[in-house]
């Protein structure tokens, strides 16, 4: 054990935003390092598979992080989404995109301002919006009347529109909710047109089953896109508890490196683990592999004397300043009940009906790079 190490381990329960995948190589192999174990940390990563997953549902919680699994109009969700869970105090990290980092520090009266505090990848294009090719939707602008499998975040209907009509469509689309676990099988039964997945993960398994995607990423499109995904904490946490911050994000960073150096022994720990600690769940060894060793140079950026995690401003700032000129950073909230002041259905936040504007200066910094290591 380190000599700063407590003798007692302090509990630590990252709310996974998915099941155990690619992304979360480095928490599962710094678990098989004993890194975590050295830091005096005992750490739990759960996964929103699992129903006991739900906990408590914080009432100003937000869905822009991820959308629960039940389609909107469905009541209640099987399970909350992890920055839910954060901001009931169920977990200490929690993974979120970064549409949902920005709608967790928009102003509200009764929520938290969660931070992004490290970004898992330090590549930010490995997210696409994708089509099947046997579809022939070879394009954005070829969305125009489909059907998209929405995830039902705050932005993404309209991130969804922008990037189509960049190229040149009027950005009309049904974007519809089903159960999000399933939303990649959807696609594949052509039950649906598009959806937004990993490349790293949706992707590998598409080329390992013979499956050709059309990928529309983003920053291709005019989309400034910024850390996909990042760890997100409660900042007054993070105040009361500076040191286990600290100890834990710096085995976590030691374990992504790792996974970077051997990405092989990442997998088979993510495909391990994820069996013992995440109710029997399997992982497919071989999707595992394929999925770690994409992701291998991607985990930490190449430049020398580069750490996992760390962010910067401009990154962020970019995006911020591209959702505001777009029009998308608004006070309407997505919901399965509008009320058509504060919250609205997808279809009102893709048409313009999103509440008032919010001043680009009322949005606060939101993330940090304080409890990163050196």
């Amino acid at each position: 054990m380190r000599e700063d190490a407590p003798s007692s381990p302090a509990a630590v329960t990252v709310a996974l935003d998915w099941t155990p995948n690619g992304n979360h190589a480095g928490f599962y192999l710094a678990k098989d390092l004993g890194l975590y174990q050295a830091a005096g940390l005992d750490v739990r990563l759960v996964s929103p598979h699992d129903r006991a997953y739900a906990g408590s549902y914080h009432p100003g919680a937000s869905s822009s992080d991820a959308a629960a699994s039940a389609p909107l109009g469905s009541s209640p969700p099987p399970y909350v989404t992890p920055c839910s869970k954060l901001a009931a105090g169920e977990a200490q990290f929690a993974i979120n995109s970064p549409e949902g980092v920005v709608g967790w520090n928009l102003p509200h009266p009764t929520r938290p301002a969660l931070k992004a505090v490290a970004a898992l990848l330090a590549d930010r294009d490995t997210s696409a919006i994708v089509t099947l090719a046997s579809s022939g939707l070879s394009r954005p602008r070829d969305l125009d009347g489909k059907r998209y499998a929405s995830y039902a975040a705050r932005f993404e209907g309209r991130i969804v529109q922008r990037v189509i009509q960049a190229d040149g469509g009027s950005g009309a689309f049904v974007e519809e909710t089903p159960p999000m676990l399933g939303i990649w099988n959807a696609l594949v039964d052509g039950e649906y047109d598009a959806t937004w997945v990993f490349l790293q993960w949706e992707g590998v398994e598409a080329k390992m089953r013979g499956l050709e995607l059309n990928a529309f990423k983003l920053g291709d499109f005019g989309v400034p896109y910024a850390y996909a995904p990042c760890l997100c904490a409660d900042p007054r946490w993070l105040e009361r508890n500076e040191d286990v911050a600290r100890r834990f994000l710096g085995a976590t960073a030691e374990g992504y490196e790792a996974a970077a150096r051997d990405p092989r022994r990442a997998a088979d720990a993510l495909v391990r683990l994820a069996r013992l600690e995440n109710d029997g769940f399997e992982v497919d060894p071989e999707l595992a592999r394929a999925s770690v060793a994409f992701l291998a140079e991607k985990f930490v950026d190449p430049a020398p004397g580069a750490r996992w995690g760390r962010m910067e401003d401009r990154v962020w700032r970019e995006y911020v300043d591209w959702l505001h000129a777009s029009g998308l950073l608004t006070t309407g909230t997505q919901s399965r009940h509008p009320d058509g002041g504060r919250s609205f259905s997808l279809d009102d936040l893709r048409e313009g009906r999103a509440g008032e504007r919010i001043p680009l200066e009322d949005v606060p910094r939101v993330y940090t790079n304080e409890y990163l290591p050196e």
